[in-house]
């Protein structure tokens, strides 16, 4: 028994064009604050709502592969997303059109950081910035459930439980996806014994992939001495490393970049972060300043091939099988459960991000007017942020007085 998607369509939308692919993930690189929870909902509403070049099981398709093969969320579904449009071609064009502008960003804010020895406004930026930041997140990440979930119990079940394992495990757990996917193919597809084995021999086959790459790759040590061989190995690991939010991939960048190879201070990861945070585009745009300040322009390019590079293989090599298999019933059925798991993980890790943007007055009166703000007039996202970040600059520079 097959069972669509809530929101099927009649037929397929009409296809974007290569230009309006790069023109669109161009214009997202260079204003889509928020991370990758927002630039996921983003998407949704521009391409699948706005646009209709992306119908809903296209779009779900893309983040049920992004998020159950390693790579950052936001990057990963630009690059699926490419695929299913314009194949290899448009992967290419689109995730390089999504990341360089941000590239562009981080490296002239690291040439001022390293030539001014530090840059305070980019700590009272993120104070402002951050807190508006989850308005913006929550906001998205509830649309994306709403559209994903519908008024189904099974799938608002798995959001819950994603939701909740998510928040206690400080992490997004890619073997999850892969379960909640399972669960919902059997429950709505109701596969014959052949094929659930099938389906559950090719999980298990995913999950073994998963541990192997968190357990035994990220340890893998090489680069020798060479300093950018070093950042082009320790990043590559990285990419690969990251499943779903590119948040994940703090703590492991940390023990790395300060602790292990000492290229940066606790200061200067902190400002990393921040980095991060207040620049458009995916969230791990800021291994370019770690690399920046570790080795140059070549360290920072050095750091974006490595862990770019990992995100368009993973997406790449499985996207035609993928592709291929949309209309089958069993496919469809893991991706609504992998989809449903997906939103459920942006959820919990919205209430993580507001742990730790949202510790006094200032910033939880910040986020309680964006959110207001947003919900009631609808105001774009770059005029919040920048509104936010004066905010953040005030409050720095009345402090520094």
């Amino acid at each position: 028994m097959s069972v669509a998607p809530a929101a099927t369509t009649t037929e397929r939308p009409a296809r974007a064009s290569l230009g309006q692919l790069v023109r669109y993930f161009l214009y997202l690189g260079t204003l889509g604050f928020g991370g990758p929870v927002a630039l996921v909902g983003f998407m949704h509403r521009d391409l699948v709502e706005r646009r209709r070049w992306v119908d809903e099981d296209e779009y779900r398709l893309g983040v049920a592969l992004a998020q159950i093969m390693p790579g950052p969320l936001a990057a990963q579904l630009a690059i699926a997303l490419g695929y299913f449009q314009r194949g290899v071609l448009g992967a290419t064009a689109g995730g390089l059109a999504f990341v360089v502008p941000s590239f562009l960003m981080v490296v002239a804010i690291s040439i001022a950081y390293r030539r001014f020895g530090g840059l305070w406004w980019m700590q009272a930026l993120f104070y402002g910035i951050g807190a508006a930041v989850i308005a913006i997140i929550a906001i998205a990440a509830y649309k994306l459930a709403r559209s994903t979930n519908k008024r189904d119990p099974l799938l608002w079940s798995v959001f819950a439980v994603l939701a909740l394992a998510t928040m206690v495990a400080e992490a997004e757990l890619a073997e999850f996806f892969v379960v909640a996917g399972l669960v919902t193919l059997f429950v709505r597809a109701r596969p014959t014994r052949g094929q659930a084995l099938r389906a559950a021999a090719a999980a298990l086959a995913v999950v073994a992939v998963i541990w192997l790459i968190e357990r035994w790759f990220v340890k893998l040590t090489l680069g020798g001495e060479q300093v950018l061989l070093q950042i082009l190995v320790f990043f590559t690991k990285a990419g690969a490393f990251v499943f779903g939010s590119g948040l994940a991939i703090v703590p492991f960048l940390h023990q790395g970049v300060v602790q292990q190879f000492g290229w940066l201070t606790e200061q200067q990861f902190i400002d990393a972060v921040a980095v991060a945070m207040i620049t458009p585009g995916p969230v791990v745009i800021t291994v370019v300043f770690i690399g920046y300040l570790a080795a140059g322009l070549l360290g920072a390019v050095a750091a974006a091939v490595g862990i770019f590079l990992p995100v368009y293989l993973f997406t790449v090599i499985p996207a035609p099988w993928f592709s291929r298999n949309r209309d089958n019933a069993l496919l469809k059925a893991f991706v609504l459960g992998a989809t449903s798991a997906a939103t459920g993980a942006i959820a919990g890790a919205v209430v993580l991000l507001a742990r730790r943007a949202i510790y006094d007055v200032p910033t939880a009166a910040v986020a309680l007017i964006s959110l207001g703000v947003l919900w009631r007039y609808k105001v774009p996202e770059p005029i919040l942020v920048a509104a936010a970040g004066l905010v953040g600059l005030l409050a720095f520079s009345l402090g520094r007085t």
